[in-house]
């Protein structure tokens, strides 16, 4: 064998997985396809270089833009016109993806992981392992004795209706649009689509959102829900649930979008828009990797099938990520990538779903961990409930953003938190603490307990710690 572990697939997952095993003395190679403009290798997979990383540089960047022309006179700040440069706007997010592409090949570099930029496909089973045949920049023929696949998702494409990448756009289009589109159309509000257009929309765009479900943010807690929608509605969001469409019609070059549509009382609508970003979704990514040469298929959906720790049907493949069951986060793939790459080396690893956070990293933020209220209401397991609002944060009141709560749920009988939910500022770093407390089975009198700096916005999870008994000071 050339190597112990061959990793198909630079992402989250792919990447982690390859220092991790490096780390722990395995010979790695890790080969992926993903390029630059220039042809040269962008490792970091759909997160670094057209997903979570660039998202939020250009959420970054529109919110500066918005907040500067509507936010600062009550901080008594006068600014005069505002202008748009979105051609260096574009160019920063391409800096921040391109410092994180060469942040990975100089970790592959330190922990002496070869790296090939290039497709990889198995070739055959050979005696104590795979061949692996790598076409393109980097070509070669590699053997090893473990190989994971970590090669992703790609978006979901209506039927019938391609991605140009100009007018229909995925996630790539949406985040390249060379100007500011006067109207645009987003089908599915979940997070891709409302990150995507928060950003527009903040740029200038009038943007509306068709959801098929009825149900606004399903997957998040009702109470974090029905907040979200007020605040995106008021901000100009024009989000539309239960939404049949009918037809969608690109027009001649240059032209609109046309939509038809029925609404959710079955009344037919139109929509014309100069651009269409298509966010129903993400489908796993394994064309091209001949998983027939080995033996290993997919289900009905197009996942490679894995068990609990991420093991194929076929001894010594693995695959992790957005290619096989679970969440498609790209932290959920990094932390199966770290306890596969332990398992080869006979540590026994744990990764715990529940205790995966997640994040829409909208204005305001939204974020949990655990169960929602309405999952333990349908479990039937009784529980506690303690919110706190940012607006008696002191923290909030001085950066002038009081939008939210912070929302903790602990069983009624042991105190265990069973899951935590915020809106509101930073909402992303607050969940950090609530997953940790929930790794170690802390109980909300735990958190309660705890001496937190004032003024900080984390109070908020004290305060909703002691809300749950009753007992919250300063609301």
């Amino acid at each position: 064998m050339d190597h112990d572990l061959i990793v198909i697939g630079a992402g989250p997952g792919g990447y982690i997985a390859a220092i991790r095993a490096a780390q722990l003395g395995l010979s790695v190679a890790c080969v992926d396809d993903w390029s630059r403009e220039d042809g040269g290798p962008a490792p970091g997979g759909t997160c670094t270089n057209v997903g979570c990383i660039p998202s939020k540089a250009m959420l970054q960047s529109s919110e500066h833009y918005e907040h500067i022309g509507h936010g600062m006179a009550e901080h008594g700040i006068e600014v005069g016109s505002v202008k748009l440069d979105l051609a260096r706007m574009l160019a920063r997010k391409q800096q921040v993806v391109r410092q994180n592409n060469d942040g990975i090949l100089y970790l592959f570099k330190k922990n002496k992981v070869k790296f090939l930029h290039g497709r990889a496909a198995f070739a055959a089973k050979v005696d104590g392992g795979f061949e692996i045949e790598v076409s393109g920049a980097d070509k070669a023929t590699l053997r090893a004795r473990h190989v994971i696949v970590a090669t992703g998702s790609r978006p979901r494409a209506l039927p019938g209706l391609d991605f140009d990448e100009k007018r229909v756009l995925s996630n790539t289009g949406a985040l390249a649009l060379q100007k500011v589109p006067e109207r645009m159309g987003i089908i599915g509000a979940g997070v891709i689509g409302l990150e995507m257009g928060s950003v527009w929309r903040r740029l200038g765009a009038k943007v509306t959102v068709l959801e098929a479900l009825p149900e606004f943010l399903g997957a998040a807690d009702a109470q974090v829900a029905k907040e979200a929608m007020k605040q995106f509605t008021r901000q100009g969001l024009d989000i539309q649930l239960g939404v049949k469409i009918a037809e969608v019609k690109p027009a001649a070059k240059n032209g609109p979008v046309k939509l038809r549509y029925a609404d959710a009382k079955g009344a037919e609508q139109t929509l014309e828009v100069d651009a269409l970003m298509v966010s129903i979704g993400r489908v796993p990514h394994t064309e091209g990797l001949q998983l027939d040469k080995v033996g290993l298929k997919t289900d009905e959906r197009g996942f490679v099938v894995v068990d609990a720790d991420c093991r194929t049907e076929v001894p010594g493949i693995w695959a992790i990520g957005d290619v096989v069951r679970g969440p498609m986060l790209a932290h959920k793939a990094e932390e199966e990538g770290v306890a596969v790459a332990e398992r080869l080396a006979g540590q026994k690893p744990h990764v715990d779903f529940n205790t995966v956070p997640w994040v829409i990293y909208t204005s305001p933020e939204i974020a949990w961990v655990g169960q929602t209220e309405q999952a333990l209401k349908a479990a039937g397991r009784a529980y506690k409930s303690g919110s706190f609002p940012f607006m008696a944060n002191g923290r909030a009141r001085a950066l002038g953003d009081t939008t939210g709560f912070v929302k903790m749920l602990s069983d009624a009988s042991t105190d265990e938190i069973l899951g935590v939910h915020v809106i509101g500022p930073m909402a992303s770093e607050l969940i950090a603490e609530a997953a940790v407390a929930m790794e170690f089975k802390a109980s909300a009198e735990d958190i309660a307990r705890i001496c937190h700096a004032h003024p900080t916005l984390s109070e908020a999870m004290k305060e909703a710690a002691l809300a749950t008994d009753g007992r919250a000071l300063n609301f």
